[in-house]
């Protein structure tokens, strides 16, 4: 059993020419000389906003080697903030101004727009949802539904584009390269999906710019944290038939909260994880690596997490 020390849920590095330090909810991120950032991938796991209380073995490797190599698959379309991946779990790019709103984009009403659906509304985000839809269906054309981006431990906000440029949170001329940019992405990223037997159901985009005034997409891309699949086997199927969809994201850990009375409202606790059920969920990512990415999954050594961090960045910066 890998006990909780094989995993890393905060890191206090103090690195040369480090000016700050920024925590999200998984990722940590350090500014360094104000012109680079490392961002290093925690194990903490965040449903409904809230971080859990434990961290889960091997996630923050999953995700990072997912987003950093999704990046160089998408470089030739839209340009990003990575320059390199001195470890398993960090990823080290340009320091940017980062774009004040998520861009969501949806080619199937699953999870939250299901949710408003469900609820009988047709619009989100100011954009029109068909009548005579059925949960995890395909929408004619892939939505975006913007999201302001939230404060740790606030919920993030679905706004509309006409309310972004209204309260000039973005310039209509940036707004229109990152509409662009988003529906390209999420285009070869539903294409790369395919080519794996999978659906990219939703994800999310973030992006910056850089000193020099380029828009850049930044973050992490297509990883189970910030979009949902579908195994695409048995799709169709599982639709005509009024099943539920067999994905790969964490909906999982979400229904295991809800189960539990938790949904991230006021007054509620975070249900108790116990080692069983934190290795499944390790267990699930790992899966979801393999499946994504086509490859099996390689473990990095765990022994001492922040050791090895803090080796592979500092020797990656001192090399520089």
């Amino acid at each position: 059993m890998e006990n909780q020390n094989n995993t890393i849920t905060d890191t206090n590095f103090n690195f040369p020419n480090q000016k700050s330090l920024y925590k999200g909810k998984v990722r940590a991120v350090y500014n360094i000389n104000d012109e680079e950032l490392v961002m290093i991938a925690t194990d903490r796991l965040s449903a409904f906003d809230v971080v859990m209380p434990k961290g889960i073995p091997y996630k923050g490797q999953i995700l990072n080697q997912i987003a950093t190599s999704m990046m160089k698959a998408t470089q030739d379309l839209v340009p990003n903030w990575l320059t390199a991946t001195p470890d398993p779990n960090v990823a080290v790019g340009h320091l940017c101004d980062p774009f004040k709103v998520e861009m969501v984009i949806r080619g199937y009403m699953s999870g939250h727009a299901a949710r408003e659906y469900k609820a009988g509304r047709r619009l989100l985000c100011g954009v029109g949802m068909p009548d005579g839809m059925k949960e995890n269906d395909k929408f004619p054309e892939p939505i975006i539904t913007p999201a302001t981006k939230a404060e740790m431990g606030d919920h993030d906000e679905d706004i509309s584009r006409e309310d972004i440029l209204k309260r000039e949170i973005v310039s209509e001329e940036d707004y229109l390269i990152l509409e662009d940019y988003t529906r390209k992405l999420f285009q070869r990223g539903t294409e790369i999906a395919a080519s794996r037997g999978l659906i990219l159901v939703d994800t999310k985009y973030e992006f910056g710019k850089t000193k020099e005034g380029k828009i850049v997409l930044i973050d992490e891309i297509h990883t189970p944290d910030s979009s949902r699949y579908f195994y695409a086997d048995g799709y169709q199927e599982r639709q005509d038939h009024n099943e539920t969809q067999k994905q790969l994201s964490k909906e999982f850990v979400r229904q295991w909260l809800i189960a539990n009375n938790f949904q991230g409202l006021e007054g509620q606790t975070v249900p108790e994880m116990n080692d069983d059920y934190i290795k499944t969920v390790s267990e699930r990512y790992i899966e979801l690596y393999e499946n994504i990415m086509g490859e099996p999954f390689v473990k990095a050594d765990v022994s001492n997490m922040k050791n090895r961090i803090e080796a592979n960045v500092l020797n990656y910066l001192s090399e520089k």
